[in-house]
């Protein structure tokens, strides 16, 4: 039985969403593979330490759960990770960490956008497990 022009244009758009979604995740994957992600609502702070004879800035990765080890407690979790001074590779490495989530949450927003996308080529009665009674 031959397909109607309106089937086949269904059919090509949602091809380009599936297409779409793939590329995504598969921008997720890079992101995951070139380095550690910072757990989900981090952020950077900048604080002043003072020392014996001057102040000094140091930076954490701070968290709005515990959820960094604590170095000297096994079992224990922070709030806050300590990333050094400025230019450290630690608060280089932690900032990375950040956009890389922030990346990544960003991409996975987009990717639920396309799945209900997917879900407006069909009309509410011919969804799966739709029934019109």
């Amino acid at each position: 039985m031959p397909r109607t022009e309106s089937e086949l244009q269904k059919n090509q758009r949602k091809d380009r969403i599936r297409e779409a979604i793939d590329a995504l995740k598969r921008e997720i994957s890079e992101i995951e593979a070139s380095g550690w992600i910072a757990p989900r609502d981090c952020y950077i702070v900048r604080y002043r330490a003072k020392g014996a004879k001057y102040r000094y800035w140091y930076y954490q990765l701070k968290a709005s759960s515990a959820v960094f080890p604590k170095a000297n407690k096994k079992g224990e979790f922070s709030r806050f990770k300590h990333l050094g001074k400025a230019g450290s590779q630690a608060h280089i490495d932690g900032v990375n960490a950040v956009i890389r989530r922030s990346k990544i949450d960003q991409l996975t927003s987009a990717i639920e956008a396309l799945y209900e996308s997917l879900l407006d080529l069909y009309p509410d009665e011919e969804k799966p497990g739709h029934r019109v009674e």
